[in-house]
């Protein structure tokens, strides 16, 4: 069952940062702890709409968006660590968004979100999403419908903190 808003992030499992020395373990109490965080999710690192529009609207909006009370923006995909940094260095994400891998799929499967993209060779993914969480509870959630960026967009995310 997909996580709804009022429930509580799993928060004793850990993503992977990417680092100049490595992959990190980051628990995400870590993240979420006493904090108020956008999290936004995509099915992959380097796909189209994910490179083009979803990624550069956060990195755009950042700004805006931490004026809103939002300590930290966060982008999860279902990749490693590696291609996680390799992306963020190609997209520029660095101090605005932080990327951090689900290699195995586990955080994304604890929220409900996943996406079988088997059919396009891409295996056990992320549905696209955002959300808006406050000490590790979700406030909002903006699940897409579908294919494209209608209702995860930093827009929509701003529209929510106003």
């Amino acid at each position: 069952m997909a996580i709804k808003v009022g429930d509580r992030l799993p928060l004793e499992l850990k993503l992977k940062e990417p680092t100049d020395s490595g992959p990190r373990d980051v628990r995400l109490e870590e993240i979420f702890k006493g904090k108020k965080v956008v999290l936004f999710a995509v099915p992959g690192a380097f796909t189209p709409t994910c490179s083009a529009k979803h990624l550069p609207g956060f990195i755009e909006k950042a700004d805006e968006i931490k004026r809103k009370g939002v300590d930290e923006i966060v982008c999860v995909a279902v990749n490693d660590a590696f291609v996680m940094g390799a992306w963020g260095k190609a997209s520029g994400a660095g101090g605005k968004v932080r990327l951090l891998a689900d290699g195995n799929g586990e955080f994304t499967r604890a929220v409900g979100l996943e996406l079988d993209a088997s059919g396009f060779g891409m295996g056990l993914r992320s549905q696209r999403y955002a959300m808006i969480v406050n000490d590790g509870v979700v406030q909002e959630l903006l699940v897409e419908p579908g294919p494209g960026l209608s209702v995860s967009s930093a827009e929509s995310v701003l529209a929510k903190l106003s």
